[in-house]
C-alpha cells in the first residue's frame, strides 16, 4: 500500500487506541453521550475485507452511508484509485466531514471521494444509482430505511456491507432487524461474518 496511505491509516488507529482506553473508564451512559466524539472504526481487518472485495470485483460505484471521522473512507478511496473508481460518502456532521477530507488530502486520496453532508435518507432519495459496493455504518435504527432506499439502487452482483452486526450488544436488536429485512429482500444473498465488530455481507441477484 502507499505510504501515505498507510501513515494516514495508522494515525488513525493511534486515535482509536487511545480512545478505546478512555472508553474503558467511563460510564456506559457516558460513553453513549460522547459516541459522536469517538472514531469507533471499522478496525484494519473490516477496511482491508472491503478494500480487497471492492478491488477483486471491480466496483467503481461505491457508496458510505456513514462517513463519520474517514477511516473506513480512507480504505474505500484506495480501492477506488486502483480500479477507477469513486465514492460517494453520506455523512451528518460537517466537522466529520472535514476531518475526513483533511486525511484523505494528505493520503493523496480526495479526488476520489464526494462527500455528501446532512440527512442519509434525504440523501440517498437524490441518488440515482446504481451502485456497485455499499457499505452502512450510521445510527442503528437507520439501517433498515437505508436499505429500504438502497435496494432498488443497486447493480446485478453488488455488494452490501453492514457493521456492527454483533458489538456493541446494546445494539444488537437492530442489527437483528437489519439482518432480517436484508435476507427476506428480492434478489439478496447473505452471510454474517465475525470480522470486527460484525460485518453482515450481502450480495444483489
Amino acid at each position: 500500500m502507499d505510504p501515505a496511505v498507510s501513515a494516514v491509516l495508522a494515525d488513525y488507529e493511534a486515535r482509536a487506541e487511545r480512545e478505546q482506553e478512555i472508553w474503558s473508564t467511563r460510564s456506559a451512559d457516558e460513553n453513549l453521550r460522547r459516541r459522536d466524539e469517538m472514531l469507533l472504526p471499522v478496525g484494519r481487518a473490516a477496511g482491508m475485507l472491503m478494500n480487497l472485495l471492492i478491488k477483486e470485483g471491480e466496483a467503481r460505484r461505491i457508496l458510505e452511508v456513514g462517513s463519520s471521522y474517514g477511516y473506513s473512507t480512507t480504505w474505500l478511496a484506495e480501492a477506488a484509485r486502483a480500479i477507477g473508481g469513486k465514492v460517494i460518502s453520506l455523512e451528518l456532521q460537517a466537522a466529520k466531514t472535514q476531518y475526513a477530507y483533511t486525511q484523505l488530502e494528505r493520503a493523496a486520496l480526495a479526488d476520489f471521494v464526494e462527500f455528501r453532508v446532512g440527512d442519509a435518507l434525504a440523501s440517498l432519495r437524490q441518488l440515482p444509482g446504481p451502485f456497485d459496493f455499499v457499505l452502512i455504518d450510521l445510527w442503528k435504527d437507520l439501517y433498515v430505511p437505508v436499505f429500504e432506499l438502497l435496494h432498488r439502487k443497486l447493480s446485478p452482483g453488488a455488494i452490501v456491507v453492514a457493521d456492527n452486526m454483533l458489538f456493541p450488544e446494546e445494539f444488537r436488536a437492530e442489527a437483528r432487524a437489519y439482518r432480517q429485512r436484508v435476507r427476506a429482500a428480492a434478489g439478496m444473498s447473505s452471510v454474517l461474518l465475525a470480522v470486527g465488530n460484525g460485518l453482515e455481507v450481502s450480495r444483489y441477484q
